[in-house]
């Protein structure tokens, strides 16, 4: 399948609790927004905060931003009333957190007959049976939720996560079997600039899309990070203009900056163009 290239850069969290953060989060330069009811809302809030997340999805005004509400899991008291609520909302998909196998996406399908799906993965089942949950039909999106997989691992990650790279690359692997967009988990250190580009570089080398982002002073440097750089976007063009000149004179390769150019290479350099496109479009 073709990966979607709406741009998931910069995903941020924003409890449906919070009236005032929901408001502010209508003029963040995010390319999505989790509304969550589930981690960041407190037990006695749960009602509450489902009514005014209707309320404001209700209101409008976030523009282009990728809307997705995160919502309560089937195994809690809130579950089944958040699915009610939001089964006709105006939003780009439900997260449904804890997804430990396709059973889970397809319980919700049915429970939500046209509202898109996507996925936490944060469980370690989840890893083991990603790749059925990455191709069923209804969903759209793959969320790493990288704090409860270290938590059910056991693990302590450095720097390089190392310790839960395995599950990051099978998660991974699962989502571009299938073409669907995946995002990688937070950086809890909000305010460590340099740790955040670090992990932000990383996940764009390893392949994902975006990160997910707990405050908005993070919103800068991901989508810095998830961005093609000009010198890409230079080499992408004359990569496909010197392809097409070869292929004018009866030839299957090209050579820019002294490296083979083949098909392959084009069909990632257009690609990448058009992920420019539609960042530039999304903040036009």
């Amino acid at each position: 399948m073709t990966q979607s290239i709406r741009p998931y850069r910069s995903v941020l969290y924003i409890p449906g609790s919070n009236e005032r953060a929901l408001d502010k989060a209508r003029t963040l330069p995010a390319d999505a927004i989790i509304f969550d009811l589930e981690d960041a809302v407190a037990p006695d809030a749960k009602a509450e905060a489902r009514s005014l997340l209707r309320q404001q999805l209700d209101k409008g005004g976030y523009g282009n931003r990728a809307k997705l509400v995160r919502i309560n899991g089937f195994d809690t008291d809130w579950g089944n009333a958040d699915i009610q609520a939001f089964r006709s909302v105006d939003c780009d998909g439900i997260l449904l957190p804890k997804v430990n196998s396709a059973l889970d996406v397809e319980t919700l399908a049915e429970m939500m007959s046209d509202v898109p799906i996507w996925a936490m993965m944060e469980t370690t089942s989840g890893v083991m049976n990603a790749r059925e949950i990455a191709a069923h039909p209804r969903l759209a999106g793959i969320v790493m939720g990288t704090n409860d997989l270290v938590k059910e691992l056991g693990a302590h990650p450095g720097p390089d996560r190392a310790e839960i790279m395995t599950a990051l690359q099978l998660s991974l692997i699962a989502a571009r079997a299938d073409g669907i967009p995946i995002v990688d988990g937070v950086y809890n250190a909000f305010k460590d600039d340099e740790g955040l580009w670090n992990e932000c570089d990383q996940g764009r080398r390893l392949g994902f899309d975006g990160k997910t982002l707990i405050h908005p002073a993070q919103l800068a440097i991901a989508n810095k990070a998830f961005s093609p750089s000009e010198d890409a976007l230079d080499l992408a063009r004359r990569q496909i203009a010197a392809f097409k000149e070869a292929e004018a004179k009866g030839k299957g390769v090209a050579v820019v900056d002294g490296k083979i150019v083949e098909n392959l290479h084009i069909v990632t350099a257009k690609a990448l163009l058009a992920k420019a496109e539609a960042i530039a479009n999304l903040e036009g």
